[in-house]
């Protein structure tokens, strides 16, 4: 068992397969040395847990779930990239996180909601997990799937 996969499992976390694409792409492709994945939903086991806006009030998906469904995306995310690299341990640095948050008209938590993604990979990848990051809320996104993560990640 690698460095990463060991940090995975103390974290009591395992890597799901890679999630099917909706559409025309791949979930990741290599570029030199950068791994760059597609946007991953909070997909677990196939199917979302939640769909809708982010916000506060009936009928919303609460931002603390929100959140929770960010860090889904950055490990669906490493199951891609995995998926092309063939071991996490490569990874040498995360670059950047992008984070698309499906956001009812007032609510200004992107960023909180997104953080779900980035301190999970601070705990995954210590002080290589610190990356530039764009937390954007966005009127909708595919499937009604309240956040939509994609990370860049440099690799040996």
């Amino acid at each position: 068992m690698g460095r990463v996969d060991s940090r995975l499992a103390e974290l009591g976390l395992v890597l799901p397969e890679v999630a099917a694409p909706v559409a025309a792409y791949v979930p990741a492709v290599i570029s030199g040395n950068l791994v760059y994945t597609s946007g991953q939903l909070p997909f677990v086991d196939g199917t979302l847990p939640e769909t809708g806006k982010c916000g506060e009030g009936d009928g919303l998906v609460a931002p603390d779930r929100a959140k929770e469904y960010a860090a889904t995306c950055a490990l669906n995310a490493l199951a891609a990239a995995k998926s092309v690299l063939g071991d996490l341990d490569r990874v040498t640095r995360v670059v950047r996180v992008g984070g698309f948050v499906a956001s009812h008209p007032d609510f200004t938590g992107a960023p909180g909601v997104v953080n779900g993604a980035s301190e999970l990979l601070g705990e995954i990848f210590g002080e290589a997990g610190q990356h530039a990051r764009a937390a954007v809320g966005v009127a909708v996104l595919p499937l009604d799937a309240p956040v939509e993560v994609d990370v860049i990640l440099e690799f040996a």
